[in-house]
């Protein structure tokens, strides 16, 4: 049980010796004109063999007597500073397709499970690995958040939830260390909860979750006006 606020004791550099998630690398590349450049980049020195880092998870969450709905979840991020408003994600482990991941990371973060359906990953670099048995509804291809910066990379993998009426929240598995708080919003709320969120202060909106929330916004409301 979390007793006390996080806070951020003190920050400085990190040699490559004590880097066990990260590194920094020099890449010297050759523009379009013919010019010899550099490029200061971050790099996860957790990548597995597919080639994907991570999964971030948007689940859909239907009951019988209430709004569709997704889930997010609130969870403190020391290099922001800041408790991050976001979608489930994860690290992909070492044999697993995204589709496994994303439905691993969502029972332990979250407690939730996801409904089975025939969709499949195809992983970029490996056409045609899938996975028979799975529980998402679609998923992206690999895609990119801050490519200036580093090469980190992941797939956006949509699970649906199917809840009965009278059903309790299950227990959330999570690791030690992680402190996770879920909030179920229904999703023509999404926007403005992420809005109203975004103001509190100590909270910042995670640029995956509000993209997505945006787009929906949108289509939403060009839906209304045409």
């Amino acid at each position: 049980m979390a007793s006390q606020q996080p806070r951020i004791r003190k920050i400085g550099p990190l040699s490559p010796d004590e880097a066990k998630w990260t590194e920094l690398r020099k890449i010297e590349w050759t523009d379009q004109t013919g010019r010899e450049r550099i490029w200061e980049a971050a790099a996860r020195k957790t990548r597995k063999s597919t080639g994907i880092d991570a999964v971030a998870i948007a689940p859909i969450i239907r009951h019988p007597s209430r709004p569709l709905s997704t889930m997010i979840i609130l969870q403190y991020r020391p290099p922001v500073e800041a408790i991050c408003v976001e979608f489930p994600a994860g690290l992909i482990d070492e044999g697993e397709t995204p589709e496994q991941a994303a439905v691993r990371e969502l029972k332990e973060e979250t407690g939730y499970e996801g409904k089975v359906r025939d969709v499949s990953c195809t992983l970029a670099n490996q056409p045609g690995l899938t996975n028979a048995n799975h529980q998402v509804v679609d998923c992206s291809p690999t895609i990119v958040a801050d490519p200036g910066l580093t090469n980190a990379n992941m797939q956006m993998v949509t699970v649906e939830v199917e809840l009965k009426e009278g059903d309790e929240p299950p227990e959330q598995h999570l690791d030690e260390g992680e402190h996770i708080e879920r909030v179920v919003v229904p999703l023509n709320e999404l926007y403005d909860k992420l809005q109203a969120l975004s103001k509190e202060d100590g909270k910042i909106v995670d640029a995956r979750l509000y993209h997505w929330s945006l787009g929906l916004h949108w289509s939403q409301k060009l839906k209304l006006q045409s």
